[in-house]
């Protein structure tokens, strides 16, 4: 199973989010096992290369080059998220969906 993880400030709204987004791809046939943490253990699950893509919050994008550097040693890919999917409503989560479809 594919898996893909938020990286955010906190974690809390971005597990929301990650659980929403999964029960949508998993409507549509797609299984994707989908988590957040924040920026500390974000870090180092990328150097774990625990998952397959990582989704890097709009809070936190000060962050995106050092992840990507991180991301590409390990060979894993890594996407910034658009604000527009970074909301909990059914249009977020739809943006969130397509943005993971797009990058595994």
């Amino acid at each position: 199973m594919t898996k893909a993880l938020i990286i955010c400030a906190g974690g809390m709204s971005s597990s929301l989010i990650a659980r929403k987004t999964q029960s949508l791809l998993a409507e549509q046939g797609i299984e994707v096992e989908m988590n957040a943490v924040g920026v500390p253990e974000g870090a180092k699950r990328i150097a774990a290369a625990e998952y397959d893509l990582y989704l890097v919050s709009p809070q936190t994008k000060m962050h995106f080059k050092q992840f990507s550097e991180a991301a590409k040693k390990v060979g894993k890919a890594i996407v910034q998220i658009p604000p527009q999917a970074y909301i909990p409503i059914p249009m977020g989560i739809e943006k969130m969906a397509a943005l993971v479809k797009e990058n595994i």
